[in-house]
């Protein structure tokens, strides 16, 4: 469920969900004026629960989503500053390996950007970690010539190239974290049942606030959208800021 919730254009999902609320509340509208006529006019509390509830799912999933976010964020900034460390560590070795280890770092930064630029499928990045791992395995083979020639700086070498592999690892591992498909599942029933109920009360009152609820239905959809957006940081509109990768690649002389 996660993943088929992940591949979904975040746009047309909010559209349906307005559109789901807004059948949802004709729906409910319905029901109202049929108890109406009936002479079953008691006002029920649970729209109001239900309202409290969507508000309290609202809030929660918002609230991870942002943390997720910040969490996305914090890890840009650590890779930034190892890859920086171990290119540091890369400038004082000999040649050719000081030349060749550089120009590997280089080439590892240019495809960090490279991916968070542009919107990757998930073969993309299959074929992405693929070239990390590559590229993970041609600096450890580096560092080896180093430690072999006896260079000086061997253990800030070693543990510089170890925080890149563990950075990686990190980031990875926030990128693929999302929201779980039931909560969102969750968020998109208690925003129809919402809808519902709102209908059915205003109908038995015979008093239907359209502006009111086509404007509470926009709300409620647009939040929706944005925790969904926060929910896929590898294609939607907000992104995790690069400034720190691509201050460190302007850097690197090529």
């Amino acid at each position: 469920m996660d993943q088929v919730i992940a591949g979904l254009d975040m746009k047309i999902v909010a559209v349906t969900v307005a559109v789901a609320m807004l059948l949802a509340w004709g729906i409910g509208t319905w029901m109202g004026q049929r108890l109406r006529r009936r002479g079953d006019t008691k006002p029920s509390k649970f729209d109001d629960g239900s309202m409290a509830l969507l508000g309290l799912l609202l809030a929660f999933t918002f609230g991870v989503s942002i943390s997720k976010h910040d969490q996305r964020r914090i890890t840009v900034l650590a890779d930034s500053n190892a890859i920086g460390d171990f290119y540091t560590c890369a400038t004082l070795l000999r040649e050719p390996t000081r030349t060749n280890l550089q120009a590997v770092i280089r080439q590892y930064v240019e495809l960090r950007l490279d991916l968070a630029r542009r919107q990757i499928s998930y073969s993309d990045l299959d074929s992405a970690l693929v070239r990390f791992q590559e590229m993970h395995a041609r600096m450890t083979e580096l560092v080896g010539q180093a430690l072999s020639d006896g260079t000086p700086i061997a253990v800030s070498l070693t543990n510089t190239l170890n925080e890149v592999t563990s950075n990686h690892a990190s980031r990875l591992a926030a990128i693929r974290d999302h929201l779980p498909g039931s909560v969102l599942m969750l968020l998109f029933v208690s925003a129809s049942v919402t809808a519902m109920l709102i209908g059915r009360e205003q109908g038995i009152a015979a008093s239907s606030e359209i502006a009111g609820t086509v404007c509470f239905i926009v709300l409620a959809s647009v939040a929706i959208y944005v925790i969904l957006d926060l929910n896929r940081p590898d294609r939607g509109l907000i992104r995790v800021s690069q400034e720190p990768i691509e201050q460190l690649l302007s850097s690197m002389p090529k």
